[in-house]
């Protein structure tokens, strides 16, 4: 991965966390939220596609649409189980599982089906990345001032369902990271077009649900209380989320998938420190600990 690569990586890896902070600030409105910054992101990027699609600079055709649309459910389906999984199980146990196994997933499958060959100082970087990850999102017992759903002594029966949420989501993680890679290398040569129509595939979904799924009134009524208390959340995620993401397409087309996917990761890092530090969270020993593991990991990646 060369030094330049691996900017636009970690770039996305800041701008993922910031997002993600934003996104913090607004709850109980899940679906109507999600909806909301993925419909104003469309609308946003929905110019720069009529542009690159009216100067012939790039071509809309039934692939992309397709592609973009296999996309777009990946997507919600992994922000459904997410929730789901919060809902079901202590997040300390779901949130560090799902984001260690969709990287490992994603690495397993580059390598055994794509054929990709990283070297052995990235192979080994992208594990310690992963490791390093473990150290920071894995909680203390006893621990105060945590995110919702963490609880100080998850039982038995909830570390296995975490497990099991954890595992489902890191799936969807995979898959939507391979997915969007075999696209922006073999389907379209833009990935800013292909994500304009992602995005405009995930509002249509996700509108069409807000309308006929039981339950519509009360999200109905979520999304209007967005529109109106939470706008500037609304628009930093919105503004960031497809920065962040664009930023990774673009980079998984310039590097093997198998040490794009951990690298990315390093956002949870980033959003762990910020939480620590507007939230006073504590065990901030750990973290550093595992920034510093995260490092190395990166490190050993860029030599390779």
């Amino acid at each position: 991965m060369t030094p330049a690569v691996l900017t636009l990586v970690l770039v996305a890896a800041v701008a993922h966390a910031v997002w993600n902070l934003a996104a913090k600030t607004v709850a109980g409105k899940g679906y109507a939220f999600v909806l909301a910054y993925h419909g104003l992101s469309a609308i946003l990027l929905a110019p720069i596609a009529i542009w690159l699609v009216a100067t012939g600079a790039q071509p809309l055709d039934w692939a992309l649409v397709i592609a973009a649309l296999v996309s777009a459910v990946l997507h919600i389906g992994y922000s459904i189980s997410l929730q789901s999984g919060y809902d079901h199980a202590p997040l300390g146990v779901v949130y560090p599982s799902a984001r260690g196994f969709g990287p490992v997933l994603t690495i397993i499958v580059a390598v055994t089906v794509l054929g990709e060959r990283p070297s052995g100082f990235e192979i080994t970087g992208a594990l310690i990345v992963l490791v390093g990850i473990a150290v920071v999102t894995l909680q203390p017992r006893g621990t105060t001032g945590q995110p919702r759903g963490i609880t100080g002594r998850a039982g038995s029966a909830g570390v296995v369902r975490g497990l099991a949420w954890g595992g489902l989501i890191g799936a969807f993680i995979a898959a939507y990271t391979l997915w969007d890679d075999f696209a922006v290398n073999h389907i379209t040569g833009s990935p800013l077009l292909y994500f304009a129509v992602s995005e405009v595939c995930v509002a249509v979904v996700m509108g069409a649900g807000i309308v006929t799924l039981p339950g519509g009134a009360s999200r109905r009524a979520d999304l209007r209380s967005i529109l109106t208390e939470h706008r500037w959340a609304l628009i930093t995620v919105a503004v960031l989320s497809p920065v962040a993401y664009l930023l990774v397409l673009y980079a998984m087309q310039r590097a093997p998938v198998s040490l794009v996917a951990p690298v990315r990761e390093t956002s949870i890092i980033v959003g762990t420190l910020l939480a620590w530090w507007f939230f006073g969270e504590r065990g901030v020993a750990a973290k550093l600990i595992g920034a510093i593991v995260v490092v190395a990991g990166i490190g050993l990646i860029a030599l390779g």
